[in-house]
C-alpha cells in the first residue's frame, strides 16, 4: 500500500471514530439523562469521558492533518477549492461546538458522581448544562453528514456559494 492510500485509510477510519463515537456518546447520555436512574447517568458519564479521551480526541487531531495532507497530495488548494473550504469551515464549526460540550460533560459527570455519593437529587444546574450539551451537540452533528457528503461527492458548488468562499483564499 502506498503512503497516500495509507493516510487516506487513516483519515477515513478516524472520521468514522469521530462521528461514530460522537453519535454513540450522545445517544447513550441523552437516554441515560431521561432514565430516572442516577446510577445509569454515572456509568454513562464515565464512559462518555473515556470515549472522548480514547477515540474522539485523537480523531479530532488526526482529521485535519490527514485531510490537509491528502488535499495537498491530490493538488487541491484548500482555500481555492470551494467544497473543501466549506468542509473545513464546517469542521471548525463542529469543533467550536465540541469544545464546550467536553467542558459541560466533565462538569455534568462531577455533578452526577457527587449526587450519587451524597444520595441527593441532581442540581438544576445539571439540567441547564444538559440542555446546552444537547443543543451544541445537535449543531455539531448537523455539520458531520454535510462534511461527509462534501468529501465524497466533491460537488461543484453554486456560483453564489463559491463566490462567498473564494475570498477566503485571497
Amino acid at each position: 500500500m502506498n503512503t497516500y492510500l495509507l493516510i487516506k485509510t487513516v483519515h477515513v477510519v478516524s472520521s468514522v471514530l469521530l462521528a461514530g463515537t460522537g453519535f454513540g456518546s450522545a445517544f447513550y447520555l441523552f437516554f441515560a439523562n431521561r432514565s430516572g436512574s442516577l446510577a445509569a447517568q454515572v456509568v454513562v458519564c464515565r464512559l462518555v469521558k473515556r470515549a472522548d479521551l480514547w477515540f474522539t480526541t485523537p480523531a479530532v487531531i488526526v482529521q485535519p492533518f490527514s485531510g490537509l495532507w491528502l488535499a495537498q497530495q491530490a493538488g487541491w488548494p484548500v482555500l481555492g477549492t470551494p467544497w473543501l473550504t466549506l468542509g473545513l469551515a464546517l469542521y471548525l464549526f463542529a469543533g467550536a461546538c465540541w469544545l464546550p460540550v467536553v467542558w459541560l460533560q466533565l462538569r455534568m459527570s462531577d455533578m452526577v458522581e457527587a449526587a450519587l455519593k451524597s444520595e441527593q437529587a441532581l442540581p438544576a444546574r445539571y439540567w441547564r448544562y444538559a440542555r446546552w450539551w444537547e443543543g451544541l451537540g445537535y449543531a455539531a452533528f448537523v455539520a458531520m453528514p454535510i462534511i461527509f457528503y462534501l468529501m465524497v461527492a466533491k460537488p461543484d458548488l453554486p456560483a453564489g456559494l463559491a463566490n462567498l468562499l473564494l475570498p477566503l483564499s485571497r
